[in-house]
């Protein structure tokens, strides 16, 4: 097919040579299954002999059958001066037993003369060599030019030669890698241009994302003629990272009409993306395009307004193509149309000319200038909301009084919460102890309401974060802070705003347990 591409995952490989990256055995196992469930044609599972946990994983692949992807290996040339059948690292290649071996060579003279310290006729049979016995063995080869354009830009000519050597050789696929991360899309596009007029195998493109350009310059080879692609899931790989499928997978399909995986997974993309940061153990990035959740968020009341009319006048694409979808956000910067579509969202219905809704963006953009937020605190908002449609809502419980302290040595030290919390005509007195002061407070809290509504021993503190809005005031400055919270089925965030850690503290933890206990 013509405007088939083919995705070649090393997530795996140079993936884990990120910064903060380390995939166990098990990991890798359960990132290369997903990635074959979601229809890559190539994962790259390590380079044997490096370590083990890489020859233990081919070992593991070979038992498991793989629905659309081939499994690959990785390693370079043969030495200089060593016949391929004797080179170690060639055999530890084979003994991988996968169907697909992926070698790198030297396309730049300079890596050539003085890294490697060969003649360059011999780094050519060094890669002749390698792919044309690989290929005798009945192997898929992939070919990775190592800095193709670097090198190009340097020796033209050489260059040529050596991606010639490798396809006269019988290469599969021969890959020009922007390994530094430096060239520019125009400069990608012109050479790999180049490169499709003189190769008649199929041609590759590796970037890194040194510059940022890692995805550009994918496309652009992409748009020049390659049609074989490398990455990684996230843009994980070594300094900044590689080339972030989730961000080329969805361009070629959704801006250039080609076809990378099968149509039916393009909408499981930010679960994918999702599922390989929770197994690295990474916090996923909001921001990242396509799959970030604020991808699709809108905050300003211009745009959250036309939207709401034509949702392509802001959005380059349904959100739902990707597996994401649209976030409306409310802030001091937010119209009467941001609050009647989070309204919507939170289960209140309004209309534009309700008085309610100008009180609840006058109340909104108050609150937010003394220091709240509600982008990430959607149930303190769902309250404000409750509280202006109900003018006076009879509270569930209030907090009649509450006090913490401390005690201890420069070794330990003893955190403890007393809270005092009315509901109806009873009170509750709970003492709990914690951790740190808003542990023992959440516990004491947490203890006096469960008398009344057991079902807030559901109710679990998950994240925890603040922030000074005002550096100059120093210790005296106003606190903002964030709390999420769940129960198992849900999730929700509050938020307190006070001079006093404390005091901000209590108020989101107020919000969040009030929430909890709401019908609606």
């Amino acid at each position: 097919m013509k405007n088939k591409v083919e995705i070649y995952d090393t997530t795996l490989r140079d993936g884990s040579q990120g910064e903060g990256i380390n995939f166990s055995l098990t990991d890798k196992l359960r990132i290369a299954e997903r990635l074959d469930a979601f229809g890559v044609h190539y994962i790259e599972g390590g380079w044997p002999g490096s370590n083990p946990k890489d020859m233990e994983f081919f070992q593991q692949a070979r038992r498991r059958k793989w629905k659309n992807a081939k499994i690959a290996s990785f390693g370079f040339t043969r030495k200089k001066g060593v016949p391929v059948e004797q080179d170690e690292q060639v055999r530890m290649l084979l003994d991988a037993a996968t169907p697909v071996v992926c070698v790198v060579g030297k396309t730049w003279l300079l890596h050539v003369t003085e890294v490697l310290r060969v003649k360059p006729d011999e780094n050519l049979a060094m890669i002749a060599d390698t792919i044309r016995y690989l290929k005798d063995q009945g192997k898929i080869v992939v070919y990775d030019a190592e800095h193709s354009f670097d090198g190009f830009k340097d020796e033209p000519e050489y260059a040529l030669a050596t991606w010639q050597a490798a396809e006269k050789a019988g290469a599969d696929v021969i890959c020009l890698c922007e390994t530094n991360g430096g060239a520019m899309p125009s400069e990608v596009a012109r050479i790999t241009a180049f490169a499709h007029g003189k190769l008649n195998a199929r041609l590759g493109i590796h970037t890194h994302n040194d510059c940022g350009f890692g995805v550009a310059n994918a496309i652009a080879a992409l748009e020049a003629g390659a049609s074989h692609v490398q990455g990684t899931i996230n843009g994980y790989g070594e300094r900044t990272g590689n080339c972030n499928l989730t961000s080329v997978i969805p361009t070629l399909q959704l801006k250039l009409g080609k076809i990378g995986v099968p149509p039916k997974s393009l909408p499981k993309l930010k679960e994918l993306s999702e599922f390989v940061d929770e197994i690295a153990n990474l916090r996923h990035d909001t921001r990242q395009p396509w799959v970030g959740q604020t991808a699709f968020a809108h905050k300003g009341g211009i745009h959250v307004h036309a939207i709401e009319r034509v949702a392509r006048s802001y959005e380059h694409i349904d959100p739902a193509a990707v597996g994401n979808f649209r976030r409306v956000l409310v802030s001091d910067m937010s119209g009467r149309t941001n609050i009647l579509v989070k309204a919507a969202e939170l289960g209140f219905k309004l209309t534009t000319e309700m008085p309610a809704t100008k009180a609840i963006t006058a109340r909104v953009k108050e609150q937010e200038n003394l220091g709240y937020e509600y982008e990430a605190a959607e149930a303190s908002l769902a309250l404000l909301i409750r509280g202006v449609l109900d003018h006076d809502p009879e509270l569930l419980f209030t907090v009649d009084s509450y006090h913490v302290s401390m005690r201890g040595d420069a070794k330990t030290s003893i955190c403890e919460a007393t809270v005092k919390v009315r509901v109806g005509d009873e009170v509750h007195h709970t003492v709990a102890e914690g951790d740190g002061p808003v542990n023992a407070l959440d516990t004491a809290l947490r203890a006096a309401l469960a008398r009344s509504f057991p079902k807030i021993r559901q109710v679990k503190l998950t994240d925890y974060k603040v922030r000074i809005l005002d550096g100059v005031a120093g210790t005296g400055a106003k606190t903002r802070v964030l709390i999420q919270s769940t129960d198992g089925k849900r999730d929700w965030g509050t938020v307190g705003v006070s001079e006093n850690i404390i005091t901000a503290s209590l108020q989101a933890l107020v919000d969040s347990m009030e929430y909890a206990l709401l019908k609606k």
